[in-house]
């Protein structure tokens, strides 16, 4: 589609979803990996994808962090450099072999992240078997489950495995949930588990982090009547995924999960009035803010911001890092207001 002159521009109003974007666990990821590279210069390795986004790992190699999947891709020559857990959390076998292996690791782990291990780990000590609500394959179910036995936890996806489950010792269960689930599908999973096992034990928090439940609460509250419902995120964030099914549900004609504003097939949208736009929580704002340039082009746009609540919770990094200060553009790069990605 061509940019339209102003006189040809249809109105459009975008509802702009708050909160979204990064949230205080990837901030803090993404802090970790700056942070290593200004004090222990590059390369800093990193196990996994930091957060999932592409745009942040290109953004973050471009400053020297390579990214691997396993330990084992290490070079010998660079073992005396900094391997780093992504925000998703590992199981325990990971940090063992990298003890083994005489590697200096820091941990990403979100905090909300290592409070579910904990949780796991909690009911598992007082005898109970763990049932932990999840997508199987995601790297934070994997992590979570590699807390444990592998004989002392079960994965639950859907209702259909909550009906389907046989327990050993019905009246010994936890549960506990992947910390970016619906809101919604998960109540039903675990009001299913509840009913067949009426001595399931919760865990002593909520395990569905607050920023997954904010981002969630404020696209249903955007969604209603919208034309079209714009998410900004990678196709392998969970959390980003449950916000277009969210969008959906509350209401929205149609949702799309879109990485940047080239993959908006622009010709195919149909008549639009307005149109609401969120992000993930591993998705930078300056992807938000191409997105809104891209329909400035095309429309005369009116932002009306969709805010639910604020959010100012933040996370220490690591202590071996809190001598190194970053500089403003740092701050920038962290926040995804700067990153260094360009156009496909």
């Amino acid at each position: 589609m061509t940019e339209v002159t102003n006189e040809a521009r249809v109105p459009l109003t975008i509802r702009l979803c708050g909160p979204r974007g990064f949230c205080a666990g990837v901030d803090r990821a993404i802090q970790i990996v700056v942070l290593a590279l200004k004090k222990y210069g590059a390369p800093v390795y990193v196990r996994h994808e930091i957060v999932h986004n592409r745009y942040v790992v290109e953004g973050l190699e471009a400053k020297g962090a390579v990214f691997v999947e396993e330990l084992h891709e290490i070079p010998e020559e660079h073992r005396g450099q900094p391997v780093i857990f992504s925000a998703h959390g590992v199981p325990k076998s990971v940090p063992a072999d990298a003890q083994a292996r005489n590697l200096f690791y820091l941990d990403a782990t979100c905090p909300l992240v290592s409070k579910v291990h904990k949780q796991a780990m909690r009911h598992e000590r007082q005898g109970r078997h763990v049932l932990l609500i999840g997508h199987a394959g995601h790297p934070e179910v994997i992590g979570t489950m590699g807390q444990l036995p592998e004989d002392a936890v079960s994965l639950i996806e859907t209702v259909e495995d909550a009906r389907a489950y046989e327990a050993a010792d019905p009246d010994n269960l936890g549960f506990v949930t992947q910390t970016t689930l619906s809101v919604d599908d998960t109540a039903g999973v675990i009001a299913a588990l509840t009913e067949r096992f009426p001595n399931l034990k919760a865990p002593a928090a909520e395990s569905i982090c607050y920023a997954t439940t904010n981002r969630q609460d404020a696209v249903k509250a955007a969604a209603p009547g919208t034309d079209l419902f714009l998410v900004v995120g990678a196709p392998n964030s969970s959390n980003s995924k449950r916000l277009v099914e969210v969008a959906v549900r509350a209401g929205a004609q149609h949702a799309l999960l879109v990485q940047r504003a080239d993959e908006i097939d622009w010709d195919h949208l149909g008549p639009l009035k307005t149109v609401a736009l969120s992000a993930g929580a591993s998705a930078p704002e300056t992807i938000v803010s191409e997105i809104i340039e891209a329909f400035r082009q095309r429309f005369d746009v009116t932002v009306e911001l969709a805010e639910t609540v604020q959010e100012d919770e933040t996370f220490l990094v690591n202590r071996e890092l809190r001598d190194t200060e970053l500089t403003v553009a740092d701050m920038a790069f962290v926040n995804g207001e700067a990153l260094a990605i360009g156009a496909r």
